[in-house]
């Protein structure tokens, strides 16, 4: 605590070091969350491809996941003040370019910029945050609060975008973020000296051929799952290499971990059955949070609510987010084990399933959806900090950095197994549903005459001729058939999906080495806290 002190201006109170601390993570959070969410519903509003989209995400999020590894040493050889004051720069400098670039390449070069920006200062910023609270209670609301905001950071975020692209373009939105950079180097220059936080060390023991093995692999990855159903698999020239890729460099990275004296990840790590349990429930929890891009297409194709609408709509979902995290936070301090708590998030999300597998329906009220949409909120508040408590808590100090690797594995894979999941039986059920529906739709079928009569009259009555009747009858039946074969692909999507999570939920309460481990993870949890970054 006296060397984080130090590097702050001694007429600095702490809640203005807190509060400066807290906004320049906001950058980097808001772009996690509209990069976690929404996938669906953001690709629409862009005009973009929904695949387009998501690799865009992957190439974010990848990179800074991959960056993780080295950042630290990075934070060790700069002084605290510059390092910050460079990365806010570079950040500026990369959304300015950004709003002027429209090669495609450019662009990915771009997104890996900004993965690169997102992930120097974020562990540094989380660590400084934490090292600022000093009991257990204060932890719990310092962790809420961190994931709290990255959690409903991505409602706000399209909020302003779609006011932003109302009302202005894309250039001035990213010129609005710039200057959010600009004003986070103000705010480090008023409270920061130009102190170290810890001794320097030098950057040649950077595990450069680490990094440059495990990126390759993560993105490349990403690359299969995202457009695989697209490209239809191995069939494209493209998907293979992409998989030959992914399936080398990863393989390489772990042989080069088990072989070094100081590897970048510890794979000792998961020798703790705990942290292979949480990052395999982090893959579940975020391929089941995937389902809500379902939800929000049902609004904007299927109910045609306008983007400004959907975005206020989006705050039932805060609300049960902050719900969640509360509730969860409450338990947490009355040291009830995260296992029980996780095991309540997920019938949450089940209910919120199940329940919303009747509202895939023509047309719905906001009335009818909003409490399974809070119910979802609820679920993913009360399961997020928990898990992350679960995955981490019962390691050893040496592998905490490892163990919170392994949390931001399991969320990036499962962003990106959840896209690949969700799209594959999205398409494959539509052409099911499409194909069956069509049968109905024949000569010999008296209802289905009746309507090709019923519509054709109608058209012909409003000025038509007699062949752009016919025309726009067959168009509007083909666009119904294709909206009642989307509605029920989306019941059976979300009807598996609650299934599964109850499935999820029976394997953990049986489950003998979770059932053991509630009181190590109880104490752990308690003890570990203020030392965990994740």
């Amino acid at each position: 605590m006296e060397q984080a002190n130090n590097i702050f201006k001694a007429w600095a109170p702490g809640w203005l070091i807190k509060g400066v601390l807290i906004y320049c993570m906001l950058p980097s959070m808001m772009l996690l969350g509209l990069y976690n969410s929404n996938t669906t519903y953001t690709a629409s509003y862009l005009d973009i491809e929904p695949e387009d989209m998501q690799f865009i995400i992957s190439l974010t999020y990848g990179t800074l996941l991959a960056t993780v590894l080295i950042e630290a040493r990075f934070f060790r050889y700069f002084s605290t003040r510059n390092y910050f004051l460079c990365i806010n720069a570079i950040s500026a400098l990369v959304l300015i370019l950004s709003a002027y670039t429209t090669n495609y390449y450019q662009f990915i070069m771009l997104r890996i910029a900004e993965g690169l920006c997102m992930a120097l200062p974020g562990v540094s910023l989380r660590m400084l945050l934490m090292s600022r609270f000093k009991t257990n209670s204060a932890m719990i609301i310092a962790y809420s609060i961190f994931y709290g905001i990255l959690l409903c950071s991505s409602t706000f975020t399209i909020h302003i975008m779609v006011w932003l692209m109302d009302n202005s373009d894309w250039q001035h939105m990213a010129y609005g973020g710039a200057l959010f950079q600009v004003l986070g180097m103000g705010l480090i220059l008023l409270v920061f000296n130009t102190k170290r936080f810890t001794k320097k060390l030098p950057l040649y023991q950077v595990d450069w051929v680490s990094y440059l093995l495990v990126l390759p692999g993560i993105l490349c990855g990403s690359y299969v799952l995202v457009y695989g159903e697209k490209l239809y698999w191995f069939q494209s020239g493209k998907i293979a290499v992409c998989a030959i890729i992914a399936v080398v460099f990863m393989g390489l990275f772990v042989l080069r971990q088990l072989r070094i004296k100081r590897p970048a990840f510890n794979m000792n790590v998961f020798r703790n059955k705990q942290v292979i349990a949480g990052m395999l429930l982090f893959v579940f929890f975020y391929t089941c949070r995937a389902t809500l891009n379902l939800c929000y297409a049902t609004m904007s194709d299927i109910w045609r609510w306008e983007p400004i609408y959907i975005a206020h709509v989006q705050y039932i979902n805060v609300a049960g987010l902050i719900a969640g995290l509360i509730l969860a936070g409450l338990l947490l301090h009355q040291a009830v084990a995260s296992h029980y708590i996780i095991l309540s998030g997920f019938v949450l999300l089940a209910v919120y399933h199940f329940w919303f597998t009747f509202l895939f329906v023509p047309d719905a009220a906001l009335q009818q959806i909003a409490v399974p949409y809070f119910l979802q909120g609820a679920g993913v508040g009360m399961v997020f900090i928990p898990l992350v408590f679960l995955t981490t808590s019962t390691v050893a100090q040496p592998l905490s950095l490892a163990a919170g690797f392994a949390a931001v594995s399991g969320r990036f894979w499962g962003t990106s197994v959840g896209f690949c999941v969700v799209q594959n039986a999205k398409v494959f059920l539509q052409r099911t549903h499409y194909s069956k529906l069509q049968q109905f739709v024949t000569p010999e079928s008296t209802e289905a005459q009746s309507r090709l009569a019923s519509l054709t009259a109608s058209f012909t009555a409003k000025g038509y001729s007699a062949d752009a009747a016919t025309q726009l009858t067959y168009q509007q039946l083909h666009a119904a058939v294709s909206r009642q074969s989307t509605l029920l692909s989306y019941m059976e999507i979300y009807t598996a999906v609650g299934w599964a999570l109850l499935a999820v939920v029976v394997v953990m309460i049986l489950n003998k080495h979770l059932l053991f481990s509630i009181n190590k993870v109880k104490q752990g949890t308690m003890k570990l806290m203020p030392r965990t970054m994740w």
